[in-house]
């Protein structure tokens, strides 16, 4: 499967800014392939060289550290549209992996074209910088929740923004749901919190009415209640690049 650039669903969405034509051509030559690959599949191995870089066109997906025993730390979820592969230096071993959620499709770059990118459209690398500082900005806010969050705090700051980025992707259903493909293990690691905590803490939080899962969707009835709960008020974000 290979989607043309110019008619990627994802650029009809208004939490997309729109590109010139001529950058859409160029990102078309820059990408070299589209993949498709199965839940949990290791999109970028820890500790292995890549020289790719990539947009996830379809699907969820989570990057990550693991240490020397096996305790894991999940940095961000990956939603559609997000671009990684920035992180690692250029055809050096990559410090974090990142795998799949879900069934994922990606648009895939080589990384040695990034400065072509850079060099003979500014606008485009201003988009990947914008993306960049972006995603700095999440793992920014995930800090402060494992630093000095409570846990009630850290998976209702979680719970908020996850299910603001899905419905920014049009991905709400008509009761206010949206996809959640993490389980607790999952929620677990990315909160710096052990699996039982995190029950008792997602528990209480279900008991009090402030969050619901049914059939793998996330819904928020209680989202003001919620947002005060995580001391978390972020104003609605511009729309962003897509690469």
């Amino acid at each position: 499967m290979f989607v043309p650039c110019a008619d990627c669903p994802m650029r009809q969405l208004p939490s997309f800014r729109s590109n010139e034509p001529q950058e859409i051509e160029f990102i078309q030559s820059f990408k070299q392939a589209h993949r498709a690959l199965p839940s949990g599949s290791t999109l970028v191995h820890e500790g292995h060289a890549v020289g790719e870089l990539f947009t996830l066109f379809s699907g969820w997906a989570f990057r990550y550290c693991t240490l020397s025993d096996g305790r894991r730390q999940i940095l961000n979820f990956l939603l559609p549209g997000d671009f990684f592969g920035l992180q690692e230096r250029l055809n050096e071993q990559s410090p974090h992996g990142v795998e799949a959620l879900t069934d994922v499709e990606l648009c895939v770059f080589p990384a040695a074209g990034l400065w072509d990118l850079f060099k003979n459209h500014p606008g485009l690398g201003y988009d990947v910088t914008w993306l960049a500082a972006h995603e700095e900005r999440i793992v920014d806010m995930n800090l402060v929740s494992v630093g000095r969050r409570s846990a009630a705090e850290r998976v209702a700051m979680l719970l908020i923004h996850l299910h603001k980025r899905a419905t920014l992707l049009g991905l709400v259903d008509e009761s206010g749901g949206v996809p959640f493909p993490m389980n607790q293990s999952h929620l677990a690691d990315a909160l710096g919190l052990s699996l039982v905590h995190t029950n008792k803490t997602m528990s209480r939080l279900r008991q009090l009415e402030l969050y619901a899962l049914r059939g793998g969707r996330l819904y928020l009835p209680q989202p003001h209640a919620l947002q005060q709960l995580a001391d978390y008020y972020e104003s609605p974000l511009p729309p962003r690049p897509l690469v």
